[in-house]
């Protein structure tokens, strides 16, 4: 999360939105708002000057984070950017974009924006930053097939980037031979703690520290977090040496299964975190922790564990979806699992499989991970490595390329990562393989 990033509060007008069904009020907006949306020009401009990225940049979402790291690796890359803030649809207040300077005509507009609410964000943006320019929308999803309400979007664009080759597969009918495997570069945009050490966060020095970290604004039953806690409950009881740390931001966005979360958290060594952190501070809790823990049922990349991973902390894992683009048996515990109907409270997921992590498994790893610091150490250190490479930015740099920028010439000669790099382009995997000279 970016410590820029504020939290907001839903007004009356979204309270009142949310009484319809989810499932309904998802395919209504995207269908009005479609019929009314711009529509891309037929032959856009090459980019020559940088790209305007797009999306939810004052709000601590994950699109929003999505769309702040591509900012941040894109400069690194010596990329002109252009930042364009879209509020939330929550933000009833504030209907239009802002933006610091104005893009020159012909630069790209890469938008951090879902497809239920792509046409609503081209609505609010100023026609000149929509018209004769490339249209490219950053998606994420996390199950094997899309809702019908992503198909309104998909004639609004040119192309589509997704964070991992799972939810690329997802997309690519919408969009066949434009859908292409950008990951976010965190090797070029790294997580980075502050100061803060374990006893900022009350956490006893000598133990053996597991940390579960999401945001309850997102699927409470995808993230899966009481599957966690019953796996490290099997894995050490009532153990003082060994503590549970559940960092929830957004509680209030669902305070139903904030109660359920703090009912099976109801142990002496488990500590419930509900309050905000800046990125940095986030970062540090991270840091501070021995073991990251993230039994989910389906991820479109899975940024949390990605970051701690590159902050050198083994990861425990469920071995199924997005994540498997950076994770393997070498870097990564991976739970096992077994393949269920997706059952959401919430309506968002339906009608496609997610995974069921094996509890038991999840917590034989825990144990082992725990009563072996050595492992730890190596396996973390694994982890580190292997995202610097996997995460390094060469595939944004692909997709920079393929819209028509070239980076200066001493950009040109940066290293290049000596294993090969696996990018989606349609429905043919094209392997791109970088010598090592």
């Amino acid at each position: 999360m970016s410590p820029s990033a504020p939290k907001f509060r839903i007004g009356l007008p979204h309270r009142l939105w949310r009484w319809l069904p989810v499932a309904q009020r998802r395919r209504l907006l995207a269908r009005a708002t479609a019929l009314l949306a711009p529509r891309p020009a037929a032959s856009p401009p090459a980019a020559s000057q940088g790209v305007a990225i797009a999306g939810e940049l004052s709000c601590p979402s994950g699109l929003g984070e999505s769309a702040r790291l591509m900012i941040r690796a894109a400069r690194a890359m010596g990329v002109p950017v252009w930042p364009v803030d879209i509020p939330p649809p929550t933000h009833w207040g504030r209907m239009h974009a802002s933006l610091v300077g104005h893009p020159p005509p012909g630069v790209p507009l890469i938008l951090h924006v879902n497809a239920p609410v792509l046409p609503l964000a081209l609505l609010r943006l100023p026609c000149d930053l929509v018209r004769d320019r490339r249209i490219v929308a950053c998606w994420a999803w996390e199950l094997p097939s899309v809702p019908p309400e992503w198909h309104a979007a998909a004639p609004l664009v040119h192309e589509i980037w997704t964070p991992s080759r799972f939810t690329a597969a997802a997309i690519e009918p919408l969009k066949p031979n434009r859908v292409h495997v950008v990951p976010p570069a965190l090797a070029l945009a790294p997580p980075l703690p502050s100061g803060l050490d374990r006893a900022a966060f009350g956490l006893p020095e000598h133990a053996v520290v597991v940390l579960v970290s999401f945001n309850l604004a997102s699927s409470f039953a995808r993230k899966n977090p009481l599957a966690a806690i019953e796996a490290f409950r099997i894995a050490f009881g009532d153990r003082s040496d060994r503590v549970l740390v559940v960092k929830i931001c957004h509680a209030d966005h669902a305070p139903d299964d904030f109660a359920r979360i703090a009912q099976a958290a109801r142990a002496s060594n488990i500590r419930v975190i509900n309050q905000d952190l800046s990125g940095p501070d986030h970062h540090a809790l991270t840091a501070a922790s021995d073991i990251v823990l993230s039994l989910h049922r389906a991820e479109g990349f899975g940024l949390v564990p990605a970051e701690a991973m590159l902050l050198g902390k083994p990861v425990v894992a469920t071995g199924w979806s997005g994540n498997r683009d950076f994770m393997d048996p070498s870097n990564a515990e991976l739970v096992d699992y077994r393949l269920v109907p997706a059952e959401d409270d919430r309506g968002v997921y339906r009608d496609a499989l997610w995974a069921e992590p094996d509890i038991a498994d999840a917590a034989a790893r825990l144990r082992r991970l725990a009563d072996q610091p050595d492992e730890r150490a190596r396996i973390g250190a694994r982890a580190r490595e292997s995202l610097l490479m996997k995460l390094n930015g060469e595939l944004l740099l692909v997709a920079l390329r393929s819209l028509g920028w070239n980076p200066p010439a001493e950009r040109r000669r940066t290293e290049r990562p000596a294993v090969p790099v696996t990018t989606v382009m349609g429905r043919d995997k094209v392997l791109v393989t970088h010598d090592q000279s």
